[in-house]
């Protein structure tokens, strides 16, 4: 009896522990949580730092212990970056913006719909400059659209065109005994190209060539545009890389004037005795200015389905028809909701996902208008969902179509042979079987050949019915073969270039509201006991890690193939190795 009292009693203590340690951390939240207000000071600078990821979607983890413990990844979300500039244009506090970053951490769709938002700032007549000691060819391009333009004496301006770098396997595969089994319908179904060659086929070549070319002119229009160099002459400068030091870049006119940053700061005074406060993007998104405030109560839904595409719940990093279908049914549902704006950015992934995501955006689209929106990616699976809207809009410079399919399986036949390993089996029926062990069978790749080409014909008719063309029309821009936005328009796959802002004004059009606000979903939530998976101590991802350990370059190699490794059923997916540089 007295050693039942005792286990009665420590089982107690246990949980009344366990309490007060929660309590312990719900008060240590609200603590931490309960700092300084943002205030905008008068006289103030905006200043631009996109070194930090930039995501389409990116809200707060609505657990108050990972807030205040600070154990969300840093982030920046597109949406508050563009309400935050938008707000600056007419908050008299705010004289002007400095684009001021070491890097911009953002797609080129991404970073071009910042451009364009800074460029409508500039008609409130308020100034825009920039300063760097080293503008890598993408912070250069986001900085060109300054009224003035400065850089360090010593520093130097990386302008040389784009290019992109595959890594091919065949080679590894044969060495070693480990390779991917490949069924794939789509000539330029180049996901898994890396598995079945040594080198680049002429119609990766191709497409690789053309929407590098597509994007190259977006950039060198807009530069030519906001500095006044001819496209001709901004690819001579690419060409002989006359960026390459601070003498170079002003004789090119890449800038206005070399300086040293001391004296940067003393420009953006002016003429003014008064001092300048400067007020990151991050503080002024966290005073408010991160969201455009409103009274309506007509509401138009931004659905946001980033990442890839994956069979299950998803998460903010990762669609699944999970959270994803739930958003949807919670818009569709919502009388005050008069339209819904799906807003991608995604190369694709499981195309049963992606069926399945597609019909729920089927039944919304019978009760209110639907309007998608793509950002730097909408391929594969990601156009997949797309495909079936009233309006499509994309950036000029999103990657979007390959509308193909493919099927991938590890085998380690050779492998298991080489280092004495044999696999026997034992089975009821003669069913099309397949063991990583043993070379594929014939009938295992017609059953499965026959499955990938089912999924192609339904993801074609899809396109067809949703685009308003014939199986025919679709497949000649089909074949897996990836579109910018630019060259989209022109093949019928999408139906306007423009930013999501503009996807949001079409959306209200089509559902005839002229006053409204904005709702975003899904909702993500974590579970409490995810926060403590994560120590306040050691707050440092699986990511950074293998980074600092392999260097850039050899994780790449280790994400493709771990990518590959954890594909399920049959994948609607982009050509995601490749690396734009």
């Amino acid at each position: 009896m007295k050693f039942l009292r005792n286990l009665l009693a420590s089982i107690l203590g246990f949980f009344i522990a366990i309490f007060l340690i929660f309590l312990f951390f719900i008060a240590l939240a609200s603590i931490m949580g309960s700092g300084d207000e943002v205030v905008v000071k008068s006289n103030s600078v905006l200043e631009l730092d996109l070194s930090t990821n930039v995501k389409d979607y990116a809200p707060k983890d609505q657990n108050p212990l990972a807030e205040a413990l600070e154990l969300n990844d840093d982030k920046l979300a597109l949406n508050k970056i563009i309400n935050a500039i938008e707000n600056a244009k007419t908050d008299s506090n705010i004289k002007g913006i400095s684009i001021k970053t070491g890097s911009v951490n953002a797609g080129i769709a991404q970073t071009q719909a910042i451009r364009n938002k800074i460029e409508e700032f500039k008609e409130s007549g308020k100034f825009v400059y920039a300063y760097n000691d080293v503008y890598s060819q993408k912070n250069y391009y986001l900085s060109s659209v300054a009224d003035s333009l400065f850089l360090n004496p010593v520093g130097a301006i990386d302008f040389k065109g784009l290019s992109t770098e595959i890594l091919y396997y065949k080679d590894f595969e044969d060495k070693y005994g480990i390779k991917m089994e490949v069924i794939r319908h789509g000539k330029y179904k180049s996901a898994v190209e890396p598995y079945l060659t040594n080198k680049m086929s002429e119609a990766n070549r191709e497409q690789t060539t053309s929407f590098l070319k597509s994007i190259w002119n977006e950039i060198t229009e807009d530069v030519s545009k906001s500095r006044n160099i001819s496209v001709e002459n901004l690819n001579l400068i690419a060409d002989n890389s006359n960026g390459r030091n601070a003498t170079l870049a002003k004789e090119s006119n890449l800038v206005d004037a070399v300086i040293y940053e001391d004296e940067y700061k003393e420009k953006l005074k002016g003429n003014s005795d008064k001092k300048i406060n400067t007020i990151s993007l991050e503080d002024y998104i966290k005073s408010g200015k991160g969201r455009i405030s409103s009274t309506a109560k007509d509401k138009i839904a931004v659905i946001y389905a980033q990442g890839q595409i994956m069979y299950g719940e998803g998460n903010e990093d990762v669609i699944g028809q999970g959270l994803i279908n739930k958003a949807i049914r919670k818009a569709r549902k919502d009388n005050k909701v008069k339209a819904i704006v799906l807003r991608v950015n995604s190369p694709g992934g499981s195309a049963l996902a992606s069926e399945l995501i597609w019909r729920e955006l089927e039944l919304a689209k019978k009760e209110k208008p639907l309007v998608v929106s793509m950002g730097n990616l909408a391929a594969s699976g990601g156009y997949y969902i797309a495909c079936n809207a009233d309006k499509i809009i994309a950036e000029p410079s999103t990657i979007t179509g390959s509308i193909g399919v493919f099927g991938a399986i590890p085998n380690f036949n050779k492998f298991a042979d080489n280092i004495g390993i044999n696999a026997e089996q034992v089975s009821t029926n003669n069913s099309a079987n397949y063991s990583v062990f043993e070379p594929m069978n014939q009938k295992f790749y017609d059953v499965t050949k026959e499955g990938v080409e089912d999924i192609y014909k339904t993801f074609v008719n899809r396109v067809a019915n949703g685009r308003n063309m014939t199986f025919e029309q679709v497949n000649e821009v089909a074949q897996g073969r990836v579109w910018t936005g630019s060259e989209a328009i022109e093949k019928g796959l999408v139906d306007k270039l423009g930013s999501l802002e503009e996807a949001i004004k079409i959306a209200a059009e089509l559902a005839e509201v002229d006053n409204y606000r904005v709702r975003n979903y899904p909702n993500y939530k974590k579970d409490l006991k995810e926060a403590f998976k994560f120590s306040p101590f050691a707050n440092v991802s699986k990511e950074e890690i293998l980074k600092e350990a392999l260097g850039d370059g050899n994780y790449q190699l280790y994400n493709n193939i771990n990518q590959m490794k954890n594909l399920k059923g049959v994948q609607a997916r982009m050509p995601f190795i490749f690396q734009v540089k």
